[in-house]
């Protein structure tokens, strides 16, 4: 076992041979949206972003499903089984199974199985002072969710949040691993931007600085949050790390809020030589991570700690 559950890394990681490790990991949550073939493609993105954030390949998948057989047409769960087949097809995936039960609520996940070399395997710690932190998707997946629900989200927005929760850290993964001299690497989902960041520095000799400015957060999230659109997950992620996060007067509350935000099939958030990070960003733009964008710096000083500036 190169890596369980003891570190909180998004997936385990089993050596097989000296060239081979399996990668495995388990996600399904409940409707994020109302479509069910979009529901599908979401639940397999954030299940698939895992393997990509250990840097690893995925290679097969099975099926979790929860349906309400007796209150829900057939047709529903069918949409939903076609949205997760088609990213699986697109992350070259093969789907070989999977189990169902009746549950008054519809559930929908992926259990995967990727593979990768043992000595290639990207934990989500090891960053280095002096390192470049890159975040690849704009936040705030959990704020349109929660007034998607009351029927509050402007439609432009919830495209834009949906496109993104919808696509794969396929090609990114592909570019930071071809980049090299990644240290560490974690995606964001459910704990939030600063959730994941403190899981990077934990019981570590390292902080970080984020710059509040530069983190990608889309457009309208502030207005939702201010009309009292907010998830609850927000405010338990922000209550179980806040004593690890120093707020600088430069870092409007707003943001600091929505660097809890839980988010759904997040980007990659990982640490690189500052001397690359740049190039890195350029070539990522070039091939259409168009939201990739530096957010901070590992440090020496305040090791454990985050401040947001």
């Amino acid at each position: 076992m190169l890596t369980g559950f003891e570190h909180a890394e998004d997936a385990g990681v089993y050596k097989i041979t000296e060239d081979i490790a399996l990668v495995q990991t388990l996600d399904f949550f409940t409707p994020t949206v109302d479509d069910p073939y979009t529901f599908g493609q979401i639940a397999a993105t954030n299940a698939l972003n895992d393997v990509y954030a250990m840097g690893g390949k995925p290679v097969t998948a099975m099926n979790i499903v929860c349906f309400p057989i007796k209150t829900m047409d057939m047709a529903v769960l069918r949409e939903v089984l076609r949205g997760g087949l088609d990213k699986m097809r697109e992350a070259g995936v093969l789907l070989v199974g999977g189990h169902s039960v009746e549950d008054n609520e519809i559930k929908y996940g992926l259990s995967v199985t990727g593979v990768i070399h043992p000595d290639k395997v990207l934990f989500n710690r090891g960053a280095k002072p002096g390192d470049s932190l890159i975040l690849t998707k704009p936040l705030g997946t959990g704020v349109v969710s929660t007034a998607l629900k009351a029927g509050y989200a402007d439609p432009q927005l919830v495209q834009k949040a949906v496109s993104s929760m919808t696509t794969l850290n396929k090609k990114t993964s592909e570019l930071m691993i071809a980049h090299g001299n990644i240290h560490a690497c974690t995606d964001i989902t459910g704990f939030g931007f600063l959730g994941h960041a403190c899981e990077m520095i934990e019981d570590s000799n390292v902080g970080l600085k984020i710059n509040s400015a530069a983190v990608p957060i889309f457009a309208g999230v502030r207005k939702l949050m201010e009309t009292g659109y907010v998830p609850g997950g927000l405010y338990r992620n922000k209550n179980y790390r806040i004593s690890q996060i120093e707020k600088a007067d430069t870092c409007p509350a707003w943001i600091l809020d929505v660097l809890f935000d839980p988010q759904t099939a997040g980007g990659l958030f990982f640490s690189i030589s500052a001397a690359e990070a740049q190039s890195l960003i350029e070539k990522m733009h070039r091939d259409g991570i168009a939201d990739a964008a530096i957010v901070g710096e590992v440090v020496s000083d305040n090791p454990g700690k985050i401040v947001v500036y």
